[in-house]
């Protein structure tokens, strides 16, 4: 089902052919956008402006040959000139309410599956072993979904891949721990707790006691040597985290099919690194194994080359250290190869915090060297800040578990819960407040520009009012209602649809445009969008309620406003879906 963008791209597409100006053979592409400011139209285009300089001519006489000659007459009122040669282009009611006939028995709520699909791997969440998962991962985890989601609705074939963290000294300072440190009534009563514990003293010790960070590098030779105990440890390590993280995992409703950790990779390493020197991409650099710059790129876009004092220098990416040990970027290279040779993936999706971004820039730039076409994204993303603007922590100083998060929010809701449903039963309650405040953590991350750090609030992320999962939920909890009191009162034959009012109007145009929105979503990877999108709706849709009597006005109106509540309806349960969001039918 065409949008109502590709369908004015058309129409202004064929009417610069007439004019002789063949978008087809390069010219001219003409773009369509939804206008800024709805005062003057729906829809804009600045093609005459473009096109006006190298013709010579002026914009606002061609703005006027384009309105000639574009058709357009089933879709909009007269288009208009405005400014120095923009064409406003404002929907017809006509359209509109063709449109929403549409939309009312169409699947997929007028979203068409992109034209060129791919195979598409998205890395996130990645928790470390031994770690319960904490405020930290919220973003990784949350994002990654959603782009998940959207991805699959759009038509990608999509891998949802976990990559964990479970090899290198991390695993020895524990496996250190447990045996030296090991309280067993603690790990008895919280086993993931008490492993923190021993990782964050026995790092600290490590820290300040060059013996004990060498016998932890002991303990990870004999772990990655295969030593017995500390295999089967590690194992045990392993199971506990993930036991954890999957509860985590069911009330987020994420689901992944690739869990694989880095120890996946460790047989790939040494011939990895062996194959890289073969092929002069790495070399040796004071005792370790470097990959240089080849000085192929602008120095200014080489992440291997830094200036100091006015001269570039190298930052080689390190593959083996001095010692013959491994690191991030040897794995991450490995990683590459085995989704790009035994996956077949098209492009890999890195939903990570902005602070690695040196990281992957190197990463990516050795796949590039070494010949790898396959699209490799670095989908960066900011911190999360309490009320003092600093990175969020507890009270007592450290980073709180996501459990415990959730946890926190879900109790909140339930108090919100209690004092609006008190004739709903005990387990109802419980059910609302679950979705609520997993919503409201999920909402407050995904409704924030990506890129950007945001403060973590409670009484914000929870509030009635604002762009909030509770503003929404509450809009279709309110189009449910609707259709709960409708099961008791006589349906009347549906007729055309006729939209009158300008709110039904206002809340017409913003449901035509979901199509539109979710490819813009994906094509910078900014769930926000979406999050914006369906903020909108849920204003719209409150506006209208308020405004538009339903069940109780006269037909054509009445079919028309419980086609838009439907519609309404379906959008917003959709669009929440896709950023993992699941509304109760009450509230």
């Amino acid at each position: 089902m065409a949008t109502f963008t590709q369908q004015l791209t058309r129409r202004l597409t064929k009417a610069l052919t007439t004019l002789g100006h063949d978008s087809r053979q390069g010219k001219f592409i003409p773009v369509v956008t939804a206008a800024a400011n709805t005062r003057f139209g729906d829809y804009q285009t600045n093609a005459a402006m473009a096109l006006a300089k190298p013709l010579k001519i002026n914009p606002r006489e061609l703005a006027s040959q384009l309105i000639e000659q574009i058709d357009v007459t089933d879709l909009c009122d007269a288009p208009e000139i405005a400014g120095p040669g923009f064409i406003n282009f404002r929907i017809s009611k006509q359209a509109l309410a063709t449109r929403i006939s549409s939309l009312i028995n169409d699947k997929r709520l007028g979203v068409d599956t992109i034209a060129s699909t791919k195979r598409l791997l998205i890395d996130f969440s990645s928790p470390n072993v031994a770690k319960p998962m904490h405020i930290g991962h919220i973003r990784s985890t949350i994002i990654g979904d959603c782009l998940a989601r959207a991805a699959r609705f759009l038509g990608h074939d999509v891998i949802a891949d976990n990559h964990i963290g479970d090899w290198g000294t991390p695993m020895g300072q524990v496996l250190y721990g447990w045996k030296t440190h090991l309280d067993q009534s603690a790990f008895s009563t919280n086993p993931i707790k008490e492993l923190l514990r021993l990782y964050q003293l026995v790092k600290q010790q490590s820290e300040s006691n060059p013996e004990i960070a060498e016998t932890c590098l002991e303990e990870t030779v004999e772990l990655q040597s295969g030593n017995a105990e500390n295999r089967a440890l590690w194992k045990q390590f392993i199971e506990i985290t993930m036991t954890g993280a999957q509860e985590i995992y069911k009330r987020l409703d994420i689901h992944f099919d690739t869990t694989l950790g880095e120890s996946f990779y460790d047989p790939h390493l040494a011939p990895l690194v062996e194959k890289l020197l073969a092929n002069g991409i790495a070399r040796e650099s004071d005792g370790a194994i470097c990959v240089f710059s080849n000085n192929e790129l602008d120095p200014k876009e080489d992440p291997l080359l830094i200036q100091r004092d006015g001269e570039w220098l190298a930052v080689p990416c390190l593959i083996r250290k001095k010692d013959g040990g491994f690191n991030y970027a040897t794995t991450d290279i490995a990683t590459i190869d085995y989704r790009v040779n035994e996956q077949k993936v098209d492009e890999i999706l890195y939903v990570v915090d902005d602070r690695q971004s040196l990281h992957f820039r190197q990463l990516f730039e050795v796949a590039r060297q070494r010949g790898i076409t396959t699209s490799l994204k670095h989908i960066a993303f900011g911190k999360i800040l309490g009320d003092d603007r600093k990175p969020f922590k507890t009270r007592e100083g450290t980073v709180p578990a996501l459990g415990d998060v959730l946890n926190e929010a879900v109790e909140r809701a339930r108090k919100m819960v209690d004092e609006k449903n008190s004739e709903l039963s005990a387990e109802q309650k419980s059910d609302i407040a679950e979705r609520i405040g997993v919503a409201a953590v999920k909402y407050a991350e995904l409704s924030q520009a990506r890129a950007s750090d945001y403060v973590f609030s409670w009484e914000k992320m929870l509030a009635l009012q604002g762009n909030t999962a509770p503003y929404m939920i509450n809009a279709y909890v309110r189009t449910r209602a609707i259709f709960r009191k409708l099961e008791d009162i006589p349906r009347q034959p549906a007729g055309e649809l006729s939209i009158t009012e300008d709110t039904e109007r206002t809340i017409a145009m913003k449901l035509c445009q979901y199509g539109e929105v979710l490819p813009e979503m994906l094509c910078d990877y900014r769930p926000n969008l979406l999050a914006t999108y369906l903020y909108e709706l849920a204003q719209n849709f409150h506006s209208f309620y308020e405004q538009c009597p339903v069940l109780n006005s006269q037909e054509p109106a009445r079919c028309t406003r419980i086609a838009l509540c439907e519609t309404s309806s379906r959008i917003l349960k959709h669009g929440l879906n896709l950023l993992g969001i699941s509304p109760p039918e009450r509230m």
